[in-house]
């Protein structure tokens, strides 16, 4: 049973992680740029 609740526990913390990086891509800050690409067209660097 303990199993089962850490995996559910890993399972809903990763969901998270990748909805806050997806979320951060949609506003254009992107993912491993932190340097303010707002302005860039999708070719920043």
């Amino acid at each position: 049973m303990a199993t089962i609740i850490v995996g559910a526990i890993l399972v809903i913390a990763v969901c998270l992680i990748i909805r806050y990086m997806i979320r951060r891509k949609k506003k254009g800050k992107g993912v491993g740029c932190s340097c303010g690409c707002d302005h860039c067209s999708g070719g920043c660097h």
